[in-house]
Parts: C-alpha cells; structure tokens; sequence
C-alpha cells in the first residue's frame, strides 16, 4: 500500500512540474499574439471563441510554404439580422503578420474567403471574425512551414510584369438555397516580398504587391480587402455574392506602387439567382 502511495504521490509531483512547462510552451507559441498583434489590431476589444462563427482551414504541415491553401468558412449566412462585417487574418511569426482584412457587404451572401498564403516560419495563424453587433470571434490553427516570404518566385520577374494587372473572374451557381454564387477572382501580380534575392544578380528586388482589392455588382460592394506580402504570387480569392439580377461583376485591384488595374464580367440574366 505504502508502495502504492509513493508511486501516486511522485506522478502527482512530475505532473505539478510539467504543468508550467506546458503552460510556458502554450505562452510561447503566442507570445508575439499576446505582447504586441492583439493590442496593435485590436486595442483592449474582448476576442471570444469562434468555433460557433467561423471555421479556419489549413494544412497543419505545408507542402511548399509560398503557396499554402487557407479557407475561412463562415458557420452561418449573411442575413440582415446577423452577418460578419469583417474577417482579419493573421500569420503571427511572419514579417508582416496581417495577411489580409478582408470586408462583407449585403451581396456577399456567405462570408467565406479562400486564398494562397506566405508561410515564413512555424506559427500560429488565426482568423478574427467581427459581426454586426461587434463581437469578436477568433479561430485559430498552428501551421509548420518555413522560407515562404524568401522562396523565389515562380516565374522571372521580367515575364510576371508582362503580364501585370490581368485578372479573371470566374463565377458558379451553387445548388443552396440562398442563392449565392461562387466567384474566383485571379489575378497576375508578382506579390514580390521584398525579401526574395534574384539568383542572378544577388540582389534583392524591391516589395511590389496587391495592397487593395475592392468587388462590386452593379455598384453594390459585394468583398474588399487589404492585404500584404503574406499572400501568394498571382494572388487568387474565392468568395460568394448573391446576384439578384443580370449586371456587371466588377473588380478593382490597387498595388503598393500606386497602380489599378480593373476587370469587368458580365453576368447574364440567365445565370442571376431567381
């Protein structure tokens, strides 16, 4: 029995001591979050568990860290009762943590944002939802990967300037009965970083990156974002909006270096939601 006793009594012990160990590495993990990025994006705001708003997706280990998926789902639809206004996106450990803050307007139908992220280092990446009544919701997911803001580009910058500015839009109706379809918008940017050095010459070419993105129907603001470096090469969004009628699906893109280029697509009355 004593035997016993002893044999509790020191698990007891080795669990008080992992305990703060544990603790220790769970505050590391989040320290830039905790010491400088909640109070820089949100002031002293009360932030509360997401899980019932919205859903984070992303590997957990990604296969090259330039391009990684990301997809935040909303758990419910944008109605005029409740709706997510805005959705900010956070990559702690990269040098530029605000991947993108991304905005919802009455067409939006469902505030889902799908994209291809930077990923610099292992890191904690969370999605900060705020709906209509101010609430902040985060979901938050931990990420291993490294080198993406450094990883060379894709292709030459000479042949991605080529092709700056040009955008497609790609829309598909969805089978739910809200009525929201289904748009990609794609656009060619380089998003250098300006931490990628030209194999050739050793240098370093200058940040150059979409830093605005604004989707309008017929007028109607439908998704907007800011975003940084932390978003991939030929920057890719996919996202819904509710067409009421026929119109014109309109995106405006807007880069560091002051630039816009804007991209028009018709939708047909046929395809409009009834």
């Amino acid at each position: 029995m004593r035997q016993i006793e002893k044999w509790i009594s020191g698990l007891c012990l080795a669990l008080a001591a992992g305990a703060p160990a544990q603790a220790l590495a769970d505050s590391s993990e989040d320290a830039v979050w905790n010491e400088r990025l909640r109070s820089e994006h949100f002031g002293d705001r009360p932030i509360v568990d997401g899980s019932d708003v919205i859903v984070l997706e992303a590997p957990r280990r990604a296969e090259d860290a330039a391009v990684v998926p990301v997809s935040i789902s909303a758990a419910f639809p944008q109605t005029d009762e409740r709706y997510i206004r805005a959705i900010t996106l956070l990559i702690d450990n990269n040098p530029v943590p605000l991947a993108g803050r991304f905005r919802f307007g009455p067409r939006s139908g469902r505030a889902d944002i799908a994209m291809r992220v930077r990923v610099n280092a292992y890191t904690p990446m969370r999605a900060i939802a705020e709906t209509n009544d101010g609430t902040l919701h985060m979901s938050r997911t931990f990420i291993k990967a490294s080198g993406g803001c450094s990883a060379p580009a894709g292709a030459d910058l000479k042949t991605a300037m080529q092709r700056l500015g040009r955008m497609k839009l790609a829309t598909r109706n969805e089978d739910d009965s809200d009525g929201a379809m289904l748009t990609q918008l794609r656009i060619s940017h380089p998003n250098v970083t300006g931490m990628q050095m030209d194999q050739v010459t050793r240098l370093y070419a200058p940040a150059h990156f979409v830093k605005e993105v604004e989707v309008s129907f017929n007028g109607t603001p439908v998704m907007s974002a800011e975003t940084d470096i932390s978003i991939s090469e030929n920057p890719s969004f996919r996202f819904y909006f509710v067409p009421e009628e026929a119109g014109e699906l309109v995106a405006t893109v807007t880069d560091s270096n002051g630039l816009t280029f804007t991209h028009t697509e018709v939708i047909a009355a046929k395809t409009a939601a009834n």
